[in-house]
């Protein structure tokens, strides 16, 4: 019986929860042994002129190292990343240490380097900067008219635009049109682990840096670049991560400074900073202004579809003025409508830059596809099951081909659909829905549906690394480029070489996370590491049997199409004959003087998978007080083949949750001056147990023929279709007091102010 499909509990937890993670607070490796930390001095003011910097009382007080400033670093600024259209301005660059101008609360304008961490923190109050005020430009539409420049001299806020002209006669054959500007809130990823590095210069000029990432190969790349270093030079190395959500996908430039602070001071550094700066320093997510138009027949037929994105970038343009790409791309989610259009512009403002997370724009676009079709079925006076069942893409149309050029896999988006509402009771709910809006209860119910579909592993072309090498004692190593957070990726992957070499998970040990042990890989996110970097290892696994069945042949003196491996005890055999048997250390062993027993993989996919699912959300929502309560919520989220239920559930729970959060809790708020005013977490909402249901998880295989497994990713789709089904349901359970809106989140006093609107609007 193969260990694929049953649910193994994860390996990785053990030491979790006996002797905990090592995280990079807990290092204390030879090469940091008398590390000193350091501190950023960060601005109080979202947009100004720095006209001087006083360091000297600093550089005085007990136990500083050293100060540095802007004017200290002779880095290059980091240039600006990808975007949309032709991308953002060359002038839009991001320096180390401000220098002239800071952009943004909490950018850095000079660190502190000190014996201990609490005197850093005394020596940063005492560096004086003088700021000349700014006009700080929070507002969308102040970016967009420019009266006040980030970057004067690139003479635009704008990082790119992409989409536009539109079809004037689009929806022309309409009886039904409908449109709504919606926003999808900036959210703070606020993992578990703030931000943190270490790091060490060895005696042959190397750069050791520990680093909590995702991804250390392209981190390696960034920091070689940006100091100047040569290929080889530097070691990038992740000890375990406390969490990460996207947000750790590269290396900050925060960290990427400790290793010149490091070379300057001659000592090694460690660095990690407060929950505080995490909150105003680590990139945000999400911050999307979106505008909907949705127009079809009377029956609930869509014909025409329109989205317009307006992207927040905060102060510099990272992943965020390339994500409108991927929200584009996915316009028109699980729907086969007949037109559709796209157009995006991405803009600067004064604010914390945004980047990715969980999701990376595709949960943007379901939001924005999902209200859609909701106020769309509203003004038709169809239900929103079955205006979403009269629009997808039907199963016989797969792989299918969308307007915007996306080609999915395979979808069976009906039976998601209908699984889900038979689970529900969808009907039961619907009549008890009509009795308390009869009543005049003041507990109303809601009902929001969500259809999604997401591409995952978008950069497929790239590939992912995997190595596997049975050693003479017959224990199996595994190395991956996929860099886990908390995804049971070593569980996962044991599992395949498990079901290949019939090799007790207990002696096969998953290595990542060294760039020196893994010098290639591309590392966690896009939910890309079990369909590249598993199957990589997978396929590494296959090439190990394969070589080991010519050995075993050699040493059995047998032809080699008359061997079997018996997986049920790990052992090579004649087929059909009780004779000799020889283990995998005795087949290692033979291996030995020719290299050993290994195969190295890079495993990429002809094109993205598409996983895809359906969510109905149940809520209760308190009419006098606007408190709204999630009951229930069922979930069909089909992500191909189920390596492992433990995991997979895991990913799925995490990711309702989430999503959830967005809808009724997180935002990253600021004033009119650019101040955050949900700058820790006394002010910034978390979701926790006790305002989550038990989330009803129904089993739903869609298999993949993009890679051998047949998996697809999961660890955004509960993000993903959570989100706008519990909005959608906030908004169903006010629908019958002449609520059509709510924007997220969904807090009491916006679902009391929207009640108290629709009864002014009545009256």
């Amino acid at each position: 019986m193969s260990i694929l499909g049953t649910r193994v509990v994860r390996t990785e937890d053990p030491k979790l929860l006996d002797t905990g993670g090592v995280y990079i607070d807990d290092l204390r490796e030879p090469l940091l042994a008398g590390a000193a930390h350091v501190t950023y001095v960060r601005s109080p003011i979202a947009h100004a002129r720095i006209t001087g910097i006083d360091v000297d009382e600093a550089r005085r007080a007990p136990g500083v190292v050293a100060v540095f400033t802007g004017a200290d670093v002779d880095l290059a600024p980091l240039p600006p990343g990808n975007g949309i259209g032709d991308g953002p301005p060359a002038a839009m660059t991001r320096p180390f240490l401000a220098t002239d101008v800071v952009r943004h609360v909490g950018e850095p304008v000079a660190v502190v380097i000190t014996d201990d961490r609490h005197r850093g923190e005394d020596a940063a109050e005492l560096v004086v900067v003088d700021y000349e005020p700014l006009p700080a430009v929070v507002d969308l539409d102040d970016a967009l008219r420019g009266d006040t420049l980030l970057f004067p001299e690139a003479g635009t806020n704008l990082t790119g635009t992409a989409g536009e002209p539109f079809d004037e006669h689009l929806f022309d054959d309409c009886e039904v049109v409908v449109t709504r500007t919606i926003v999808n809130q900036r959210v703070a990823p606020a993992p578990l682990e703030v931000r943190g590095a270490a790091c060490g210069w060895g005696g042959e000029g190397r750069l050791t840096m520990w680093l909590s990432t995702q991804n250390v190969q392209s981190c390696r790349d960034t920091v070689q670049q940006a100091l100047g270093l040569a290929d080889g030079q530097v070691r990038i190395i992740t000890p375990d991560v406390g969490g990460g959500f996207g947000a750790k996908i590269g290396v900050d430039p925060d960290a990427v400074l400790l290793g010149w602070l490091s070379r300057r001071v001659e000592r090694p550094l460690r660095w990690v900073e407060t929950r505080s700066e995490n909150m105003v320093a680590m990139t945000h997510g999400r911050g999307q202004r979106q505008t909907v138009t949705i127009g079809g027949r009377r029956d609930g037929t869509v014909l025409a579809y329109r989205l317009e994105v307006l992207q927040d970038v905060g102060a510099y343009p990272c992943d965020a003025a390339f994500l409108p790409k991927l929200t584009m791309l996915m316009t028109s989610g699980a729907y086969a409508f007949p037109k559709v259009e796209s157009a995006a512009r991405a803009v600067l403002t004064t604010t914390t830059p945004i980047s990715a997370y969980r999701g990376a724009g595709r949960p943007e676009a379901t939001a924005a596809v999902e209200r859609a079709m909701d106020l769309f079925a509203a003004e038709a006076g169809v239900d929103p099951a079955e205006v979403r069942r009269r629009n997808y893409i039907r199963p016989e149309a797969f792989p299918f081909t969308t307007p915007s050029g996306a080609t999915y896999d395979t979808g069976e988006y009906a039976k998601a659909l209908d699984t889900v509402l038979d689970a529900a009771g969808y009907r039961g709910l619907r009549e008890e829905q009509a009795r308390r809006r009869a009543d005049g209860s003041p507990v109303q119910l809601g009902l929001g549906l969500s259809s999604y579909v997401e591409i995952t592993a978008p950069n497929n072309a790239a590939g992912e690394y995997g190595r596997v090498e049975v050693r003479p004692d017959g224990s199996v190593d595994v190395l991956t480029g996929s860099s886990p957070h908390g995804q049971g990726l070593a569980t996962s992957f044991a599992m395949l070489v498990a079901d290949l070499l019939g090799v007790p998970l207990e002696r096969i040990t998953v290595r990542h996370g060294d760039t020196d042990l893994v010098p290639t890989g591309n590392g966690t996110m896009g939910s890309r590491s079990l369909q590249l970097g598993g199957a990589a290892v997978h396929q590494a696994g296959t090439e190990v049997v394969e070589q080991a069945r010519r050995l075993a042949a050699d040493l059995l003196e047998a032809a080699e199409a008359d061997l079997e491996l018996d997986t049920g005890r790990g052992v090579w055999q004649v087929r059909g004959t009780a004779g000799p048997m020889l283990s995998w250390a005795e087949v290692a062993q033979r291996a030995a003087p020719d290299g050993g027993l290994a195969a190295d993989v890079l495993f990429a996919e002809e094109s993205p998978t598409f996983p895809f699912g359906t969510h109905l959300a149940v809520v209760e929502v308190d009419t006098e007080t606007g408190k709204v309560r999630l009951v229930r919520h069922i979930t069909v989220d089909d992500a191909g083949r189920v390596l492992n239920p433990v995991t997979f559930e895991g990913q799925r729970h995490g990711g309702i949750a989430q999503g959830a959060a967005q809808a009724l809790l997180e935002r990253m708020a600021y004033d009119a001056d650019g101040n955050p005013v949900t700058a820790n977490l006394m002010d910034y909402a978390f979701i926790t147990a006790g305002e989550l249901p038990s989330f009803e998880l129904l089993e739903m295989e869609t298999p993949t023929g993009l890679n051998p497994l047949g998996v697809k990713g999961i660890g955004e789709a509960g993000t993903i279709g959570a989100t706008p089904a519990v909005q959608n349901a906030v908004v169903d359970a006010l629908a019958g007091l002449g609520v059509r809106h709510i924007d997220m989140p969904a807090t009491p006093e916006r679902v009391w102010a929207a009640i108290v609107d629709a009864k002014g609007e009545r009256s």
